[in-house]
């Protein structure tokens, strides 16, 4: 079981990889496979670097005949090319998947949330969205990391008009159902005072980033809000790709989990980072999996779908190869030793980070609360 003062869930879960159904608030059903496909990298871009559309084809394709339904992408992403990629990769192939996109709080006033959403389906190709969310909570520090207009950061959208505007696009069938991403305890609860339809709040969760644990997850629970994992990898540091701290790539060295040296210029937390903690993680991860005879990445995201509080765990793959490593990790039942290793071990990573699932942003100044 799980430590004190964090959320519990039994060690001995059985998986089931098909479709996960649950009945949301408004009584219509919503089905997500128990991983999904992270799609930030589609449409190539600077963070990830390029990515064959042929390949791109080739991972939804293989996705779709296994039985996964869930593709994550977002406006953002790439500058709209991930949506592009997707479409793309959906042609024909329209109702066997279900579509998530976000729009910027930047861009959530009324008038403007229907145009990004508008742009978001010309994007893909499409004539609705399975879901769309808020990509980040609407306050000042978020909305500077989308934009440098000095009018929307004086004069924000509004958390109210902002949802009434969603609330809108699912009644004229534009989009069917609401969600949000990256939002805190006391965010939700004001969005689910002017929305009482959030169906799914996006967090970050791994092993390295259990933040979550405390007040958010068992929130959400309370709520009936179903929780999408997202970084379930930890940008390939829990893929076992990278052996030190110095091997990370700046890119993917620029959350807390890193020293702000680490990040050359693009870390802006400021802090320490818990590099040991996280390594001797990753240490106990690769003894684990080859005790097991599974790989580092299967063994990771099997123990995020150990969590019956993770609805849908997103993996990005870049090919059809990474992807059949993702998948078996539903077939993996991992044992309750190995389960008990990896929480106390990654237990020191948790506590020098603490309970702030904004990784990116000063502890003490978060985008996420």
């Amino acid at each position: 079981m799980f430590f004190a003062g964090y959320v519990k869930f039994p060690l001995t879960v059985v998986h089931k990889w098909y479709i996960y159904m649950y009945m949301h608030k408004d009584n219509q059903e919503i089905q997500l496979s128990r991983i999904g496909i992270g799609c930030w990298a589609f449409g190539g871009g600077e963070y990830w670097g390029e990515q064959n559309q042929k390949d791109v084809d080739a991972v939804v394709h293989a996705a779709l005949e296994k039985g996964l339904n869930v593709f994550d992408t977002a406006r953002m992403y790439n500058d709209g090319a991930s949506e592009v990629s997707l479409g793309k990769a959906l042609k024909g192939r329209r109702d066997k998947a279900f579509v998530i996109s976000k729009v910027s709080p930047a861009r959530a006033y009324r008038k403007t949330l229907k145009e990004e959403c508008e742009t978001s389906l010309r994007n893909l190709g499409m004539d609705y969205l399975d879901m769309y969310m808020m990509h980040w909570p609407i306050n000042p520090l978020g909305i500077k990391h989308f934009t440098s207009d000095p009018e929307i950061i004086a004069r924000p959208p509004s958390t109210e008009e902002a949802f009434a505007a969603l609330g809108e696009l699912k009644n004229e069938g534009k989009i069917r159902h609401i969600g949000v991403s990256n939002y805190g305890v006391k965010q939700l609860q004001e969005a689910v005072s002017f929305c009482s339809e959030i169906a799914v709040n996006e967090m970050p969760y791994n092993i390295i980033s259990r933040a979550i644990e405390a007040e958010i997850m068992p929130y959400c629970a309370e709520q009936g809000i179903k929780i999408i994992s997202s970084m379930t990898l930890q940008q390939g540091v829990l893929a076992g790709i990278y052996k030190t701290a110095d091997d990370v790539p700046p890119h993917q060295a620029h959350s807390r989990h890193f020293s702000q040296e680490r990040g050359k210029g693009v870390s802006r937390h400021f802090e320490a980072g818990a590099e040991e903690e996280v390594f001797r993680t990753v240490a106990l991860l690769r003894e684990l999996a080859a005790e097991l005879g599974v790989s580092v990445a299967q063994l990771s995201v099997a123990w995020v779908l150990a969590n019956p509080g993770i609805a849908c765990a997103l993996i990005g793959s870049r090919s059809e190869k990474e992807l059949d490593e993702n998948i078996r990790a539903m077939e993996l039942k991992l044992p309750d030793e190995a389960l008990e290793k990896i929480n106390r071990v990654s237990l020191d990573a948790l506590k020098k980070l603490g309970n702030n699932p904004d990784y990116y942003e000063n502890s003490k100044e978060s985008r996420i609360y």
